[in-house]
């Protein structure tokens, strides 16, 4: 069972950046794909970024440029230094795990395991 903890979310104006941490506890976490995700209010989850096991990363157009995804497999932590933030990035982020198969890395379906989430909240 691998268990998932998410921080560092809040209010931000626009602009401006935020790191979010997700600390992950459990067997064979290192072989374990991550990524962020995120729902606003009314929609459904959508992917964000990944970081597979294998060592590559994956962005949603979206964030590209303004959104980095890092991992520390020593403390088993995997992070999102978000900067330029937009409103429209506000969202509940979810910390997430799988197996990593590469079709489906940003399907919310090729994860087993998620955290709870945090708010990021981007103000005009």
């Amino acid at each position: 069972q691998v268990q998932l903890v998410e921080s560092g979310g809040g209010l931000v104006q626009t602009g401006g950046s935020l790191r979010l941490s997700c600390a992950a506890s459990g067997e064979n976490v290192n072989r374990l794909t991550m990524a962020w995700f995120r729902q606003a209010p009314g929609k459904e989850r959508e992917f964000v970024a990944a970081f597979r096991w294998t060592g590559t990363t994956h962005y949603t157009d979206s964030v590209k440029g303004r959104f980095t995804i890092s991992r520390d497999n020593a403390k088993n932590t995997v992070s999102l230094q978000m900067n330029g933030l937009k409103p429209e990035d506000t969202a509940v982020y979810y910390c997430a795990g799988g197996n990593g198969i590469l079709s489906t890395v940003a399907q919310v379906t090729g994860y087993k395991y998620w955290g709870q989430g945090t708010q990021v909240t981007v103000s005009s």
